[in-house]
């Protein structure tokens, strides 16, 4: 059986949903609070209280005190005593240890991947990234700002994605909570921008293809590639554009 329905939609459902009975508010609003670690709204160190939480997420005071221990257990907030809440601090030894976790994760799913996600899905993805990269080169030296999101959004999406074809709870919520810390601390080295978008479009590119043929090594060669470039810009290094530049 495939995984047809990506990660997103499936999320976005539980939003859309969030009213109905079905659909605890508690996880619409850990939902909202995620949205705010992952997009660096919420940023390392900084004090937030409950009530400014309400506000931010549109949520109430009572689903926002049913989420923050569960924030608590996966180490994304920490509660200060007659101050209110920290986003914690991680260093660098922590985001090279998060990116060996996310290599075996990843590198271990490209199996299921091959055989639980829709060929139709795959080609979905397929045919956005390579629109994407048009409209960048049709944008050429112009602000393309939503363009940028929409990439990162898919980014995290397709990966989250992947992993879930492995039908793990317990390695799908490690591997959550550790990408939501690695944005966490270097976000604004890795996040998508108009100068890096169409490296990552081909990497991801280099990855889905291979995947839509069922090639398990040409799909895992692809994927240590994507993940080895991405941490060496968290880290402060560069990547060579023209190594992943695909026709």
């Amino acid at each position: 059986m495939t995984d047809r329905e990506s990660l997103a939609t499936r999320r976005k459902r539980s939003r859309d949903d969030a009213g109905k009975a079905d659909v605890p508010l508690r996880q619409a609003a850990y939902e909202r609070i995620e949205d705010l670690l992952n997009n660096g709204v919420l940023r390392p160190g900084q004090i937030i209280t409950q009530r400014e939480l309400v506000e931010m997420t549109g949520t109430t005071l009572g689903s926002v005190r049913e989420a923050v221990p569960r924030f608590e257990a996966e180490g994304l907030l920490q509660t200060l005593p007659q101050r209110g809440l920290m986003v914690p601090s991680l260093d660098i030894i922590f985001v090279r240890d998060a990116y060996q976790m996310r290599r075996v994760i990843e590198l271990a799913a490209v199996p299921d991947m091959v055989v639980r996600l829709s060929r139709d899905l795959i080609a979905e993805w397929i045919d956005w990234h390579r629109s994407a990269r048009s409209r960048i080169q049709e944008r050429a030296g112009a602000s393309s700002e939503d363009l940028s999101h929409e990439i990162q959004h898919r980014d995290w999406d397709m990966h989250e994605s992947f992993v879930s074809t492995m039908r793990n709870k317990l390695i799908a919520n490690v591997y959550r909570v550790t990408a939501i810390k690695i944005r966490m601390v270097v976000q604004s080295r890795i996040q998508v921008t108009r100068y890096n978008a169409t490296r990552i479009i081909n990497e991801h590119l280099g990855i889905l293809e291979p995947l839509h043929k069922g090639d398990v090594g040409g799909t895992q060669a692809a994927l240590a590639r994507h993940l080895d470039n991405s941490l060496k810009i968290a880290l402060g290094g560069t990547v060579d554009d023209s190594e992943t530049r695909t026709q």
